[in-house]
């Protein structure tokens, strides 16, 4: 069952645990996340170009 008290203790926890992100760190983590969403993107788009190639 779903206790309310051990999440809101939980979350608690975690928020107090949080911090704000340096420029860094931020620049850092929207290059690995730019580089993977490209990464995605081209395999999808290598995929959907040997699919029509085939003709499926």
């Amino acid at each position: 069952m779903f206790n309310l008290k051990s999440f809101t203790s939980q979350c608690l926890r975690v928020w107090k645990l949080l911090k704000k992100p340096g420029k860094t760190e931020f620049i850092t983590v929207a290059k690995v996340s730019a580089l993977g969403l490209s990464l995605i993107g081209l395999l999808g788009f290598v995929i959907a170009i040997v699919m029509g190639y085939i003709g499926l």
